[in-house]
């Protein structure tokens, strides 16, 4: 069990933890309140290593005592040994990939956009795939996701969409799919059966939190109102509840008519804004960025990072780390952590 402490270095997490108790114990820090809010927030992210892992370990402690008194022909015992090693299991690769998420917003919530390519009405489609994916991954971790503006294609699928994905770590996750996404099927609407290659791409920005300044002044605001597209009964007919923010110095434009009501739609939108300029100052800044929303590459051909394909065989391959999964229909309902956990270890 050594080992273990050896790797998520726990002793020295242990003695950071306590130098901010001390700190934050003190009068002083209250006086403070930018250093106040760091700590509390380091604090959070030493507690998400620590709680998990000491209770890791003490389930490990009870695996060796099973393993030291068990007979090889107890298979009831043995039966439950295997069950408690895949939930330990679980908890460490849990537990390595919140030390892989260490990035300043990797905590974050997600704002995830995805644009089709060229190709019309496939692309869309695609795309739509797409958003069904993400909506089914941040359900099965338990995430609340919320469509805040979607953009229907005349014939099928989606020409833009974007959602927010709220959960810990959301965009430390969804940092990893950032990028250009490839289809390859027999398409549903090619009357002659042809295979069709489509291509979209997810663009991954973190939701930035009230205490991070962006400076937005009013005057470089243009906010226009509009009714809201799509389905939602009499009221989208009726009022206009949905808002546009074109961003002037910059030229970003967001939208919102998720909200029935105007002031929400205006708070979501300016939430979304501030992301983008929160982004667009750090790639000045740092000129990393890939690092927040991927590569923002052609979407076409040789510039995907992960290929799906449905025909002639099955398969789901993501070109940057390697990995390669045959049961596409479980990637295509959310099942993708294993791609998200595999670049994050490329990365790291």
């Amino acid at each position: 069990m050594i080992f273990l402490e050896v790797i998520f270095d726990i002793e020295n997490k242990k003695k950071e933890l306590s130098i901010i108790e001390k700190d934050l114990s003190t009068d002083e820090i209250w006086n403070e309140p930018e250093r106040l809010t760091q700590l509390q927030k380091k604090k959070a992210l030493l507690l998400d290593i620590l709680l998990p892992f000491d209770s890791s370990l003490e389930k490990l402690n009870y695996l060796e005592e099973l393993l030291s008194i068990s007979d090889e022909d107890d298979i009831e015992l043995l039966t439950d040994l295997k069950k408690e090693a895949k939930v330990l299991n679980k908890r460490l690769d849990s537990l390595e990939l919140s030390l892989l998420l260490s990035g300043e917003t990797d905590k974050n919530n997600a704002i995830v956009t995805i644009h089709p390519g060229a190709g019309g009405v496939e692309s869309q489609d695609w795309a739509q795939m797409l958003m069904r994916m993400y909506l089914k991954w941040a359900e099965n971790k338990g995430f609340v996701s919320e469509i805040v503006d979607i953009q229907p294609g005349e014939e099928a699928g989606i020409k833009d969409v974007t959602i927010t994905i709220s959960g810990n770590y959301a965009f430390g996750y969804l940092k990893a799919e950032a990028g250009v996404h490839r289809l390859v099927r027999i398409s549903p609407f090619d009357a002659n059966k042809r295979r069709h290659t489509s291509f979209a791409a997810v663009l991954v920005l973190p939701e930035i939190e009230d205490d991070v300044k962006v400076d937005i002044r009013d005057d470089d605001l243009k906010i226009d109102t509009f009714r809201a597209s799509g389905a939602g009964g009499q009221h989208v007919n009726k009022v206009s509840s949905a808002i546009r923010i074109t961003h002037i110095p910059t030229g970003i434009v967001v939208t919102c008519q998720s909200e029935r009501s105007q002031l929400r739609n205006k708070m979501t939108a300016m939430k979304v804004l501030k992301s983008k300029l929160y982004t667009l100052q750090m790639r000045e800044k740092e000129k990393k960025i890939e690092s927040l929303v991927g590569d923002k590459k052609d979407i076409s051909w040789g510039n995907q990072i992960r290929s799906y394909v449905l025909h002639p065989y099955r398969l789901v391959k993501d070109h940057r780390t390697g990995l390669e999964v045959g049961d596409v229909d479980s990637v295509l309902n959310g099942e993708i952590d294993i791609f998200i956990f595999a670049y994050l270890k490329l990365r790291h």
